[in-house]
């Protein structure tokens, strides 16, 4: 009879939309799961069958809830978050190194020129003091200059890490673009497969800025932003990094028997944040530190050359300057207090014009890169004045990056996560779904039995 062939379409049906249900409910905690549904088609009549309503239902698909908008939502999200909390823990580090008293270039040049202040009114006995004040800024100078060379390295170590990340991640996302492009042909349910990939690609999104474009054999291809190769079907991108002479980073990437020169800039994702960073911030900083000692350096020895010691012999340098010295950047000379050009009359040791004339570089203004003209004893609180700006920048972007994260999470939960409220009606609906098909045939058999009865 017509009606047990439809009402075991039904029952089975039910079956299927049951055991998707018991799927979503059993990951309803998996992490990047998207929630799956059944699509039902009624079976139409056949021609020359008007009589007939139909053969039943049929399970047309079961569908996998995601939506390609929100999935980029939330990727544009991640990379945001990575690139700037990559950024942030180096900020930190440099405001408080370069903040605090006890390593402040601010406060070494303050009692620098307070021991020459101090010699100027009695010169023969704050001689020594001068020297050791310029031993202690040297060793400031070199202090930091040694935290900003650690953080380089720093910087180049973790950003191998992050290759290698990189690396992995498309790998494994043209191994599983080989997966689904097998099952899709098969006919298999890829949802699995699917979450799995979109998994990899918001991992990688962290690690650097992609986009994504779904293909029509079921692979999905990822680029960089700035639309280099990373993933084309079952293919893998390679991802290095080269030193160059003055110490940067190249960056390379390798696709197949082509190989790229990337910017290291725009990336975006962890690799962008810890490439901008050091370009922006770190390198500059080291610039202007090592410009400021050799401006030190050069014009008070340049106005000690000037004057005459104690001897009535003209004055030697009192600073070493050095910028690829393995010992520090900037040292004192060794220099005895006695020979100190402090007099601008051989024949009058205890006058001090040109004691007077050193204090007053203090006030001497130079062009400093990335701050502009600012004297000498102004530069380094104009450093980080400009540091300062660029943490709380990169601290505000990182607390709106995490807001919008959070955000399109969310956006994701509602259209792809599992609703537990909604499943469980779904598994009281197709319970009864199937126990009213299960009624038909009861009801089919009776009238069976009766007819039999009959004849």
């Amino acid at each position: 009879m017509r009606m047990i062939d439809n009402a075991l379409t039904g029952a089975q049906a039910a079956q299927v939309a049951l055991n998707t249900a018991s799927q979503n409910i059993a990951n309803q905690k998996t992490v990047g799961y998207s929630r799956q549904g059944v699509v039902l088609a009624t079976q139409a009549p056949g021609a020359g069958d008007p009589l007939s309503a139909g053969y039943g239902v049929s399970v047309a698909s079961v569908r996998r809830f995601s939506d390609d908008y929100r999935n980029l939502l939330q990727w544009q999200a991640g990379s945001n978050v990575g690139a700037m909390s990559a950024a942030q823990p180096y900020f930190s580090q440099l405001e408080q190194v370069m903040g605090n008293d006890g390593s402040s270039l601010s406060a070494g040049f303050d009692k620098f020129f307070a021991a020459l202040n101090a010699a100027s009114l009695d010169s023969n006995t704050m001689r020594d003091q001068v020297v050791r004040e310029a031993g202690a800024l040297s060793q400031r100078f070199n202090n930091l200059d040694g935290v900003l060379t650690s953080q380089l390295a720093a910087i180049a170590e973790q950003r191998g890490a992050t290759l290698t990340q990189i690396n992995s991640a498309t790998a494994n996302l043209a191994a599983l673009n080989e997966k689904l492009m097998s099952a899709k042909a098969q006919g298999i349910n890829t949802s699995g497969l699917e979450d799995e990939r979109d998994r990899q690609i918001d991992a990688l999104s962290s690690l650097v800025e992609v986009r994504v474009v779904a293909q029509p054999d079921g692979s999905k291809s990822v680029s960089l932003k700035n639309g280099l190769p990373l993933v084309a079907g079952d293919s893998a991108a390679t991802l290095s990094s080269e030193t160059q002479p003055d110490g940067s980073q190249q960056l390379k990437l390798a696709f197949g028997t082509e190989k790229y020169a990337m910017p290291g800039g725009d990336l975006g994702g962890q690799l962008g944040g810890l490439n901008q960073f050091e370009t922006d911030n770190l390198r500059p900083v080291r610039e202007q530190v090592r410009a400021l000692a050799g401006e030190l350096a050069n014009r008070v020895n340049a106005q000690l050359a000037l004057g005459y010691d104690l001897n009535g012999q003209p004055g030697k340098p009192l600073f070493q300057y050095d910028p690829g010295a393995a010992h520090g950047l900037l040292q004192t000379t060794g220099i005895a207090a006695a020979d100190l050009g402090f007099s601008a009359d051989p024949a009058k040791p205890g006058n001090n014009d040109n004691l007077r004339q050193i204090l007053a570089i203090k006030q001497q203004s130079f062009p400093l890169a990335g701050v502009g003209q600012v004297t000498l004893g102004d530069a380094y609180s104009q450093m980080i004045g400009h540091l300062a700006i660029a943490s709380q920048q990169n601290k505000a972007g990182l607390s709106t990056a995490n807001v919008i994260r959070a955000e399109a999470e969310k956006n994701w939960q509602s259209a792809s996560g599992v609703n537990r409220d909604e499943e469980a009606v779904n598994l009281i609906e197709y319970q009864k779904m199937y126990q009213a098909n299960m009624k038909v045939i009861s009801v089919a058999n009776q009238l069976f039995e009766s007819t039999l009865a009959i004849l």
